[in-house]
């Protein structure tokens, strides 16, 4: 950690905030009809045991559908909070949603830096962030439906090295409501929850499956140029995503 920390200057995300603002309706909706999701609807849980109860994790799960974040909610039982366009934010009606279910608003002139500095801020008061690493909501119509992750979510994990990142694996969410076709989801459609084991930046850092990387490559790395010091990140995002999509392709993502 010492190593990696020599390359702060590099993978460091500013939060936008100290602490996140409390949401009482969401707080009482994810008590509430949260136990009830997971009685109606047709539910099959695997490994949330993987799931931490507390400390800064990141669920990282594949996208078919709008119900997608609600059923992540309401399978790992955390307070979850997932990031939005301020779009949806635009009408009374729709901002009480968001902000019921614990959505963050982004502005989409800011772009991904925005997005980042507000994932930083769920993860430095060591909350859960759900996250796409897909980046879109997948819209091809025959599997596989799983596209290439984008590295936002390896920056977020490089920049909280010991914050936990859990592949989830979502299976039927797009029968229950599939875009563009339902208009209202189809409760009676199972939907497979299946999460895989949690691994840590630091972690995956020093694995040799992973990014291979020692206190000595590190220190290197740090008293290269800054391209190449850019360079070199890029790639470790770039594999650590791919790894990661390869995980959920492993856990039955479609």
């Amino acid at each position: 950690m010492d190593a990696w920390s020599k390359l702060k200057s590099y993978w460091e995300i500013p939060s936008h905030a100290d602490h996140l603002t409390s949401k009482p309706i969401y707080s009482f909706l994810r008590l509430t009809l949260a136990p009830f999701l997971r009685t109606m609807l047709r539910l099959r849980f695997r490994g949330l045991e993987h799931i931490p109860r507390k400390g800064a994790t990141i669920l990282a799960a594949n996208h078919l559908s709008h119900v997608d974040p609600i059923i992540v909610i309401a399978s790992t039982r955390r307070t979850t909070h997932y990031l939005a366009k301020d779009g949806h934010f635009s009408n009374p009606v729709t901002r009480l949603v968001m902000t019921s279910t614990g959505q963050i608003e982004t502005k989409r002139e800011s772009g991904g830096a925005d997005a980042l500095s507000s994932a930083a801020t769920v993860l430095s008061n060591d909350r859960a962030l759900g996250i796409f690493p897909e980046g879109t909501r997948s819209r091809r119509t025959e599997p596989p439906f799983l596209l290439e992750g984008k590295t936002g979510v390896a920056r977020l994990s490089a920049a909280f090295p010991y914050a936990h990142v859990v592949p989830i694996a979502l299976n039927g969410t797009r029968n229950v409501m599939a875009p563009k076709l339902h208009k209202f989801p189809r409760l009676w459609r199972p939907v497979h929850v299946r999460a895989g084991q949690s691994i840590t930046w630091i972690e995956w850092l020093g694995h040799r499956e992973g990014g291979n990387q020692t206190t000595e490559s590190l220190t290197h790395l740090a008293s290269k140029s800054p391209e190449e010091i850019k360079s070199e990140l890029a790639k470790m995002y770039r594999l650590f995503t791919n790894q990661l999509m390869g995980s959920l392709n492993q856990l039955g993502a479609p």
